[in-house]
């Protein structure tokens, strides 16, 4: 049997989770900031891809507390500091982050609520636990690249897509600059990787 959802511990991870999206989704805006900086524009559009993605998961939560509306939810938790210069130690930061989301916090949470008779808020944990997965993924990805010195250089033929233009390009290494809109290498990434595209 249920409980009173004001009574619930259901209602506290859900500001917990509300309040850890929403800080994901201003370190990510931040880190996009210094991967800017870098010259790494590439890697400044997945923090903001993911920033956005992390806002829409806090009005998921957000919106299971609107009957709540008017109240303060007292809470406990910790999160992150990563409050790196370096864009490295900021993709593996945010990999970290997104991978502990995904395991084990967010399942945590989903057997809670449907312990306590939540189960919609429940599935919704355990479905944002395997979104999380993917942009743990994708972090470690562009970190593994960076740290291999292969964030622009292929061991095989490979296509590259200018996020500026569209420009495609088939080599071992993105170009310098784009041959059509002259943004620099950092506007490069492989076209697998590429957002809306079929590699």
């Amino acid at each position: 049997m249920g409980i009173d959802f004001k009574n619930s511990q259901t209602k506290i991870n859900l500001i917990r989770a509300f309040a850890g999206e929403s800080q994901a989704r201003n370190r990510y805006v931040y880190s996009a900031e210094q991967a800017n900086k870098s010259g790494l524009y590439v890697v400044e559009m997945a923090f903001k891809f993911t920033a956005s993605q992390e806002e829409a998961h806090g009005k998921v939560f957000y919106d299971f507390l609107k009957d709540q509306s008017g109240t303060k939810i007292e809470m406990d938790g910790s999160y992150p500091v990563d409050n790196y210069d370096d864009v490295l130690k900021l993709l593996r930061a945010a990999q970290n982050n997104e991978l502990e989301e995904f395991s084990p916090v967010y399942p945590a949470f989903a057997k809670i609520a449907n312990e306590e008779g939540f189960n919609q808020i429940g599935a919704k944990f355990n479905e944002i636990a395997k979104i999380e997965e993917t942009h743990g993924k994708r972090f470690e990805q562009l970190a593994d690249w960076i740290e291999q010195g292969k964030l622009f250089v292929s061991d095989v033929q490979t296509q590259w897509m200018c996020l500026n233009c569209g420009y495609v390009h088939t080599s071992t290494e993105a170009p310098k600059a784009c041959p059509v809109c002259g943004h620099n290498q950092g506007y490069f990434v492989r076209l697998e990787f590429a957002p809306y595209t079929k590699g």
